[in-house]
């Protein structure tokens, strides 16, 4: 069998398949389009499976010509019919992993797609899971679903995990030349997994010893930024009460050369990683008995972070102005979670605004990225153009992204004060109605 696949992926007769055509799976699915292998794309969302099949790109990592190319040529097609699993070598579940209400894992969109492919595997089929989540979820509850199918992990068909590491608006690294991680239970299997992923990517593939490593991989990566973003933020409401500017701390302290890595605070953390992977890890080492302390005191305070810059604000226009929240105009400028980038996943500028909204502010959302969010009080509309007679009627602008298509002189020229959380102001002189995190 490992001949055989070895084979395909060298004439690259393999056909490929991604389950999940999201801000992962769609990259992905190019990618293998353009390395020379027919790749089937599966979504239940049919408006996905519909732009692709037309060629119409959704994703901003994906360059629009490389998408309408592939599928002109046939070498890309979408579908939600999950019963064409049957005609393809390797797949990889790019499905969402949230949080549920009670900020447990929710893997019930792995769980669907792994009771999916069972129906439709076969012999000399690669299945490789993409989504983040715990570890011992390829082992656990991958691999029993696909044996339902009576076929034999191993012997029949291969199995692994390979973490995604998607970074929506990185101009360096993107899914072709960012370094990949696929851990499998068996040598042939990591084998064969690797090797389709070096054909497909120009970035090196580390071949670790088990899907656990690998998926603990992830967790380690994205809990390292969770918990030194925790040191910051607590640093930076620490400084506030001391009276020292922590960007400039930051700044000194990135001097030496050893030893030191920058992190920066803001209003929360946001995104489909760094927010939710160490609620999973903390989950699954209550499995052990095991107390994540340091993982859990991080969570809580990003978490506490979108509340504590709602209070800085009522503070700021309490003090200049002699005016109470309830009742402010507030504009919040910036509701991505991340900068240049349209996607608002757990992004706490969301929160911020829902923390406005219920001390009784009044909120205009500014976002040239953004059209409109989901909020607990339903779809909130997002203008992507500010003019300064609408900065000067507002009594406070809070910049919670740190886009850099916002004019900020006009922001700063205009404003009666404005309470920057991201330093994105840093370059401007005047500073005299300019506060910051």
């Amino acid at each position: 069998m490992k001949q055989e696949i070895l084979r395909k992926i060298h004439d690259r007769s393999l056909v490929a398949g991604v389950v999940g055509l999201g801000y992962v799976g769609l990259p992905l699915a190019v990618e293998k389009a353009k390395a020379g292998f027919k790749t089937i794309g599966f979504d239940l969302q049919k408006q996905k499976v519909d732009s692709v099949n037309v060629g119409e790109n959704y994703i901003g990592d994906v360059v629009d010509s490389d998408l309408k190319q592939l599928v002109a040529e046939g070498r890309l097609l979408a579908t939600t019919d999950f019963s064409f699993i049957k005609d393809v070598d390797f797949v990889a579940i790019c499905v969402p992993t949230p949080l549920d209400a009670h900020q447990q894992p929710d893997i019930s969109y792995v769980r669907s797609s792994a009771e999916a492919i069972a129906q439709y595997l076969h012999k000399g089929m690669m299945v490789v899971l993409e989504s983040t989540t715990y570890p011992g979820t390829t082992e656990e509850l991958i691999k029993p679903i696909l044996e339902r199918s009576g076929l034999k992990c191993g012997e029949d068909f291969y199995l692994g995990f390979s973490p995604e590491r998607v970074d929506p608006g990185n101009l360096i690294y993107k899914t072709k030349n960012t370094p990949k991680v696929v851990g499998a239970i068996g040598e042939d299997a990591r084998e064969c997994i690797s090797a389709v992923y070096e054909a497909v990517l120009n970035g090196e593939v580390f071949r670790a010893s088990s899907p656990a490593v690998a998926e603990m991989t992830k967790i380690l990566e994205n809990t390292y930024r969770n918990i030194n973003i925790g040191l910051v933020n607590e640093l930076a409401m620490l400084c506030h009460k001391m009276g020292i500017n922590l960007w400039e701390v930051i700044d000194a302290a990135s001097t030496k050369p050893f030893g030191f890595k920058a992190f920066y605070p803001g209003p929360g953390l946001g995104g489909h990683c760094i927010p939710l992977d160490p609620y999973y890890l903390s989950w699954k080492a209550r499995e052990y008995g095991f107390h994540t302390s340091m993982i859990e005191s991080s969570m809580m305070i990003n978490d506490r972070m979108p509340e504590y810059c709602v209070g800085r604000a009522e503070g700021i226009i309490n003090r200049r102005f002699r005016k109470a929240l309830h009742g402010a105009k507030v504009i919040l400028s910036g509701i991505a979670y991340k900068q240049d980038i349209d996607d608002c996943r757990e992004s706490p500028a969301i929160r911020v605004y829902e923390h406005l909204i219920k001390e009784g502010a009044e909120v205009t959302c500014y976002d040239p990225y953004v059209k409109s969010f989901k909020s607990k009080g339903g779809v909130v509309e997002v203008r992507q153009s500010i003019t300064a007679q609408e900065i000067e009627a507002a009594d406070i602008v809070m910049v919670t992204t740190a886009h850099t298509k916002v004019d900020y002189e006009l922001i700063a020229g205009h404003a009666k004060v404005v309470f920057d959380t991201k330093n994105v102001m840093k370059g401007i002189a005047d500073r005299h109605n300019i506060e910051v995190l």
